[in-house]
């Protein structure tokens, strides 16, 4: 039987994958920073329901040592959690841009470090990075949340390198709108009224969003699109997720900068 950790496993993606992978028939180490609000996977057969805060580096040694005391072996890690931040730079105080930074990337580094150990040993395992379309692509206001993802695109890429050597596979998954609350618990939002020469700008990316996520995927396909890369045997880099991830990043290939940020622009302004 194979294992998965997973971390942020409360909701949206790191839930659903949970609870698929369990359906196959893997061991699970559902990580979240408070397990005691869980109300789903603590009673499912085979899930180890555990605290791991990515921005406290005992927890994250904590939780992979009692994942590897109750199933034996760690065979993929998922680093999912993360939240997004949007608004004006000048908006955020530093401590914000640091905790959007220490949470999408630096967490995500250490996760990978520690675990990293117990996957060499085995010389074997697998490690997926949940990116985004926002790691390949980019929307005004933005600057935090895309700095973070297209920081986990081009670790993830040389990580790819490093371990393959190892026996140790690495995969980026990237979805597109999701049906989760990433616009809510998972949103940081930067409003300053002091700084009303963005006030247009939020306007028409409240707009913009609005259109893009009127028809969002659900957690569960990106969830199906994690298992299908842990279960590859090539070696592919990047998996999509959702139909939107599939036409923007396809518009994002095949156009040179100044057509597809025109685009963009263009839907600001409809």
């Amino acid at each position: 039987m194979q294992t998965i950790l997973v971390t942020g496993a409360s909701s949206g993606i790191g839930k659903a994958t949970a609870k698929h992978f369990q359906s196959k028939g893997w061991s699970v180490i559902a990580t979240m920073r408070d397990p005691s609000g869980d109300t789903d996977l603590n009673g499912l057969e085979n899930t180890l329901v555990t605290r791991l805060d990515v921005t406290d580096g005992a927890s994250i040694r904590e939780a992979i040592a009692q994942g590897i005391a109750r199933f034996g072996k760690i065979d993929v890690l998922l680093n999912n959690a993360g939240y997004g931040a949007y608004g004006a730079l000048e908006a955020f105080s530093m401590d914000r841009i640091r905790r959007q930074f220490d949470t999408n990337v630096i967490g995500l580094m250490e996760v990978t470090k520690a675990v990293l150990p117990h996957m060499r040993a085995n010389r074997s395992g697998t490690i997926i990075n949940i990116s985004s379309i926002g790691g390949q692509i980019t929307f005004p206001l933005g600057s935090l949340y895309h700095g973070t993802k297209f920081a986990v695109e081009g670790l993830s890429e040389a990580l790819h390198y490093e371990l393959e050597p190892l026996g140790i596979a690495v995969r980026i998954v990237e979805p597109g709108m999701i049906k989760t609350d990433f616009g809510g618990r998972s949103f940081d939002m930067a409003m300053d009224d002091n700084l009303p020469d963005y006030a247009p700008t939020a306007a028409a990316m409240g707009r913009v969003f609005g259109k893009l996520s009127s028809s969002p995927s659900a957690p569960e396909t990106v969830a199906d699109v994690i298992w299908q890369a842990a279960n590859d045997t090539t070696d592919r880099l990047r998996f999509r997720a959702g139909a939107d991830a599939e036409r923007l990043l396809d518009d994002r290939k095949a156009q040179d900068d100044a057509t597809f940020i025109g685009g963009i622009k263009q839907l600001m302004e409809e």
